[in-house]
Formats: C-alpha cells, sequence, structure tokens
C-alpha cells in the first residue's frame, strides 16, 4: 500500500507519522504532536490525520497507540463524540421548495444548546412523548451509572440530569442535517457526544491523572500529558466510565436519529419514506482496545474514525461543504484510522473576529440553516478544505458517497 504521509523525526521519543500533505499543518500542531509521541508509553509512533490541529489537552486529529497507560486529557470531555447516517428512500424532488418547515420540524423534537427535555418550550409543544424513547433508552444504561456514582459521587450532573439529556444535541460543532448523495438520494446524518456527563467523567479523571503525577513527582512536557498508569485502581475504573460515556453517547445519536425520523415522518411535509441503509454510528474521540504491530494496546482517537479494511464511516465537511461516507483500507501505519472532518484552520475567536455575517451569508447560500453572528465560528471558512482533506488520506480511505447538505440545524 503506498504510504503517504510526512515523517517526523523526534529526538525525545517515538516518531510522527502525518496525513497532511496538501493540508495546513502549522508549527503548534506539529510541537503538540511531538510531546505527545515523548512519552515513554507510546506503542511504535503517533498518526495524525489531514484535520489535525492543536487541541486542548492533545492534538486534535491524532492517533495515540498505549502500552500500559492512557492520557484522558487526550481523550478530553466530549467522550463518545461521533456521527450517525442514514439513507432514506426519498429523493430530491420529494422535499419541498421551503425547507425551513423541515428545519423546524427537527428543531421541535431534538433538543440543542444547553437545553435538555427539561426546557419548557418542549413542554409547552407537548412534545414529551419524544422524550420517552430517550427515558426507555437511560434505562439501560442507569445500572451501570449507579455503580460508577456510588464509587465517584463527583461526577454526578445534578444540574443537567443525564437521562433529560438523552436525546439531545448540544452546541459547538454538533449538528443535524439533511443532505441529498450523487444519486440526489435523501441522508439524515448528525453528529453529537455524550453530553454534559462525558464532560464531567472527563474533567474529573483528567485531573485525577494530574493529582496522580503530582503524588508521583513525575514531571511532564505538559500537564495535560497527566496519564493513568494501568494497574491501578483509578486506571480501571477510569476505563469503566469511559466505556460506560461511550455508549451513552451512541445510544444518544441513535434516540435523536430515531426521534427525527419520527417527525418527519408524521411532518406531511414530506411522502412517506424508508429507510435504504443501516445506520453508520461511529465514535470519532474514543478509547479501544486493539491489536497493532504485534501487540495488544490502548488505541485513543481524538478525533479520528477507526477505518479497518471494509470499516464503513462518516467524514463531515463544515456547514458549508461535502461530507462522505467512507470505507477503510486497513492502512497500518495509521493504526487503521482516518479524519473525523475537515479540521478547523483557526479558533472560534479568531473566526468570530475574522468573519463577517455576509461572508457567513454567502458561504452557505443555498441551504437552510442559521444564519445569524452566532454560528459565525462555524462558518466554512473556518476549516480546511475538505477536498484537501480526502486527498491527504486517499490511502487510509476510499469514498463511497459523496453527500451534501441541504438542512443543516446546528447546536
Amino acid at each position: 500500500m503506498d504510504k503517504n504521509y510526512l515523517f517526523i523525526e523526534n529526538q525525545n521519543g517515538k516518531p510522527v507519522k502525518a496525513w497532511v500533505h496538501g493540508v495546513p499543518f502549522d508549527p503548534s500542531t506539529e510541537q503538540q504532536l511531538r510531546e505527545a509521541a515523548s512519552m515513554p508509553f507510546i506503542h511504535k509512533h503517533v498518526a495524525a490525520m489531514p484535520d489535525c490541529h492543536v487541541g486542548k489537552g492533545s492534538t486534535v486529529g491524532c492517533v495515540l497507540p498505549t502500552l500500559g497507560a492512557i492520557i484522558p486529557a487526550a481523550v478530553g470531555v466530549d467522550i463518545g463524540c461521533g456521527m450517525v447516517a442514514v439513507r432514506t428512500s426519498l429523493k430530491a424532488s420529494d422535499l419541498p421548495d421551503d425547507l425551513g418547515p423541515l428545519r423546524a420540524a427537527i428543531e421541535s423534537v431534538v433538543p440543542v444548546g444547553n437545553c435538555d427535555w427539561t426546557a419548557q418550550a418542549f413542554k409547552k409543544n407537548n412534545l414529551l412523548r419524544f422524550a420517552r424513547r430517550g427515558e426507555r433508552t437511560w434505562k439501560e444504561l442507569d445500572t451501570k451509572y449507579q455503580t460508577i456514582l456510588a464509587k465517584y459521587p463527583q461526577i454526578e450532573a445534578r444540574q443537567k440530569n443525564p437521562m433529560m439529556q438523552v436525546g439531545s444535541l448540544g452546541g459547538g460543532n454538533h449538528f443535524i442535517e439533511i443532505c441529498l448523495d450523487e444519486s440526489q438520494q435523501v441522508w439524515i446524518m448528525l453528529h453529537s457526544g455524550s453530553r454534559g456527563i462525558g464532560n464531567r467523567i472527563g474533567s474529573y479523571f483528567i485531573e485525577a491523572a494530574r493529582k496522580e503525577m503530582e503524588r508521583m513527582f513525575i514531571h511532564l512536557p505538559n500537564r495535560d500529558l497527566a496519564y493513568l498508569a494501568e494497574g491501578v485502581p483509578l486506571f480501571d475504573d477510569y476505563i469503566q466510565a469511559v466505556e460506560w460515556a461511550q455508549g451513552y453517547a451512541f445510544a444518544n445519536r441513535e434516540v435523536m436519529l430515531a426521534n427525527i425520523l419520527a417527525v418527519l415522518a408524521e411532518s406531511h411535509l414530506l411522502p412517506a419514506f424508508q429507510l435504504e441503509t443501516e445506520a453508520v454510528n461511529c465514535h470519532h474521540n474514543y478509547i479501544a482496545r486493539e491489536h497493532h504491530f504485534g501487540a495488544n494496546i490502548w488505541v485513543t482517537r481524538k478525533g479520528a474514525i477507526r477505518a479497518r479494511e471494509g470499516d464503513l464511516g462518516i467524514i463531515p465537511g463544515s456547514m458549508g461543504a461535502r461530507s462522505f461516507i467512507v470505507r477503510g483500507k486497513g492502512q497500518a501505519e495509521s493504526f487503521h484510522s482516518c479524519s473525523h472532518g475537515a479540521g478547523r484552520t483557526m479558533s472560534r475567536t479568531q473566526a468570530r473576529q475574522r468573519f463577517s455575517l455576509d461572508d457567513h451569508l454567502q458561504a452557505t447560500a443555498g441551504i437552510e440553516c442559521r444564519k445569524d453572528v452566532g454560528v459565525i465560528d462555524e462558518t466554512p471558512a473556518a476549516y480546511k478544505d475538505i477536498d484537501a482533506v480526502m486527498l491527504a488520506q486517499s490511502d487510509l480511505v476510499e469514498i463511497v458517497h459523496t453527500l451534501k447538505q441541504v438542512v443543516c440545524v446546528k447546536g
């Protein structure tokens, strides 16, 4: 298989292999990758995806293979964040000329931003029946959650009940889209994670790892590289909590997708439709136990998806760019991984300073979505060129479907 990566020597540790040909790759990102690769428990090398950029904790768009330890800040706080997509039997010609009501229908059954199912808007609209699906799902999650709380009551979310957040989108770069593929078939796609409870779990164990480093007098090049060593109780408890949060995130996406499909079917805005594919539901912020280069290791994918040979995945663009359903090629050097999106080229603050509302209106022309200053930090120009990103990882995945959004709901 052709090698398509930049090999970065690292005198202080393992090398970095970065799939960044033809895409922006700044010195700060390279330095952050080198620091992570300097940790003694890195297995073979660190892999960087073409959407990589500086992140909190570790580089967004990287794959950290580790033996005997995990870095909680590398996993981050949006544990289990990922994508789900499904193709319907609808065609572009089945969509109404005015897409606004479709967007409103979706927003009526998916709490966005800081909202959950306790929000007054949902009560007033008598839509709590859509919350029932989340409540049923929560019953399957609650037993293990109570086990975690028994040991770590500090993570309990008293203000944001995780049960009431099942089926909610969140904010930032989380979104729901109605898309058209290359044959004008309609897809439903969304991006979300483990909501407030994932944040609390991640935050707690990140701080716990830092305290462990202080207790053991371990000095690190960056405090975000604080780790938990395999064999200590904290490590096992962290794995248990993270795996639970990943399950929560997976289920959260399933509930949202089911509610969206139900409200669209009941809306009288569309003809009757069926699903033509099984949903592709994949994490891109998570840990997994895998076998690579002769060893059973922990793989932390922060802003990367698994791309074993034959694996289906989702690589979204930005609010105004194309997205892709891909099939993995099983590239060993990337630890069977690929990018999770286009990747930011600037911070949210920089984007708000650089782009105007007119810029955003032009970039999202023809898309039914928010057109206000509140989403300028998510405007397409704040991201890398998704086509360049896909070309840079042509040895990691093949494109199965190309999607272009016509409706976008932003958190």
